[in-house]
C-alpha cells in the first residue's frame, strides 16, 4: 500500500494510492493539480550521521560503536515537488538522499529481533544540509540541518507488506539529471532493527515518527534552480528544486 497526504483546494486528504487516484474516506480523488504533503506528521524526526562507511571516509570522520544521531526540527518538512529555499548567507548547501523509516506503533525498549514489527513502512528523504554551519560533527548540527524546507519527504509511504527485502534498498541521487550518489542500504553500519532498538532504549517512538537512516557518499554543493531527484527502488522518486530565499 502507498500512503499519501495531498492538499486540494485548501483541503487536506489522506489515503492510499491506486494508479492515478487517492482512495480516501470521501471516495476516490484523481491525483492532478494537487500539492503533495509529507506523507506523515511525525512527533519527531531522528537522523543518523555516518551510517555509510564510504560517507564517513568522504568526510574524514571515524565511525562509532553506537549510532550518531541528531534531531531534525519539523519546520524543515516539505512534500514532493515543493521548493527547497537556499538560505541567505549560506555558501555550501548540499543534498543527502536517504531511506526514511516511518514508525507504525508506539514502542519503548524494543528488542532488535522484534523492531521491524513497529515499522509502518518506508519513504524517501532529502536531508538537506548547510555545511557552512558544521564545525564539529559530534555536536548537534541544529542550524546546519534546521532551516525551513530542509527536509523534503515523500512522495508516499510504501508499507512493509509491499517490500520483499527490508535490508536492501538502492539509493540514487541525481542533480539536474546527473548521478551524484549511489548506495545500497545493505552496507549500513547500523541496521534498521539495531537503530530502532537503540533509540527506543531511551525514548518512546510514536506512530508517524521518522528515522533518517543516513546518506551514501557523493555530496556536492547546490545552487539556485538545481533539481534534485532521489530514487529508491521499491519506493519511487522524490523531486524538489532549489530556489533562492527572497
Amino acid at each position: 500500500m502507498k500512503i499519501a497526504r495531498l492538499k486540494i483546494n485548501d483541503k487536506i486528504y489522506s489515503g492510499f494510492i491506486e494508479e492515478e487516484y487517492l482512495i480516501t474516506k470521501e471516495g476516490a480523488i484523481k491525483i492532478e493539480n494537487v500539492k503533495w504533503l509529507p506523507p506523515c506528521e511525525p512527533s519527531k524526526i531522528i537522523g543518523l550521521a555516518l551510517n555509510f562507511k564510504e560517507h564517513a571516509e568522504e568526510l574524514g570522520l571515524s565511525m562509532t560503536e553506537d549510532p550518531i544521531i541528531f534531531l531534525k526540527p519539523n519546520n524543515t518538512l516539505i512534500g514532493h515537488l515543493e521548493n527547497i529555499i537556499y538560505p541567505k548567507g549560506a555558501k555550501f548547501v548540499h543534498y543527502e538522499g536517504e531511506l526514511a523509516v516511518v514508525i507504525g506503533s508506539k514502542c519503548k525498549y524494543v528488542k532488535e529481533n522484534e523492531a521491524l514489527n513497529y515499522v509502518l513502512g518506508y519513504t524517501i528523504a532529502n536531508d538537506v544540509t548547510a555545511r557552512d554551519f558544521i564545525t564539529n560533527f559530534f555536536r548537534p548540527p541544529i542550524k546546519a540541518k534546521g532551516f525551513d524546507t530542509f527536509l523534503p519527504l515523500g512522495p508516499f509511504i510504501v508499507t512493509r507488506d509491499e517490500i520483499d527485502d527490508e535490508t536492501e534498498f538502492e539509493i540514487t541521487t541525481k542533480v539536474n539529471g546527473d548521478v551524484k550518489q549511489k548506495g545500497n542500504t545493505k552496507t549500513f553500519i547500523h541496521s534498521i532493527p539495531k537503530v530502532i532498538a537503540f533509540l527506543s532504549s531511551f525514548m518512546t517512538l510514536y506512530p508517524g515518527d521518522v528515522i533518517l537512516m543516513g546518506t551514501p557518499r557523493g555530496i556536492s554543493p547546490l545552487k539556485a534552480n538545481d533539481l534534485i531527484e532521489i530514487t529508491i527502488d521499491k519506493i519511487g522518486t522524490l523531486a524538489n528544486r532549489i530556489v533562492e530565499e527572497n
